[in-house]
């Protein structure tokens, strides 16, 4: 099952960015780096 979600993407100071989402509780993601979707994933 696929969902589309609204997340807020937000640069830290560190440079890093950080991801979270209201409809999802709990979901905190951090990267380096923020890919664009290219449509090509399953």
């Amino acid at each position: 099952m696929q969902r589309m979600i609204a997340i807020h993407i937000e640069k830290l100071p560190e440079g890093m960015y950080l991801a979270t989402s209201d409809e999802v509780q709990g979901l905190v993601a951090q990267e380096r780096t923020v890919l664009g979707d290219t449509g090509d994933r399953p």
